[in-house]
């Protein structure tokens, strides 16, 4: 299995990556959403670093699980 069919797999086996996998692809759109605007407020500005923050954050634990998935196949 390579990751892409890993993470179909997930999404579609596992609720929690799922659920990681569509508030990833939510912060993607609001994030696109603020780019999108010429000139960010204070407040825009701390959300857009907010949103980044977490972004990676669910990035970075469906890159875990999708580790994890793959050191279960090796047992």
């Amino acid at each position: 299995m390579d990751e892409k069919e890993i993470r179909e797999f997930l999404f579609e086996k596992d609720e929690n990556f799922r659920e990681a996998a569509l508030l990833h692809k939510e912060y993607e759109k609001m994030l696109d959403g603020l780019k999108k605007k010429s000139c960010l407020s204070n407040e825009e500005e701390l959300k857009e670093k907010e949103l980044k923050k977490k972004k990676l954050t669910l990035k970075d634990k469906m890159h875990w699980m999708i580790s994890e998935y793959k050191k279960s196949l090796l047992d």
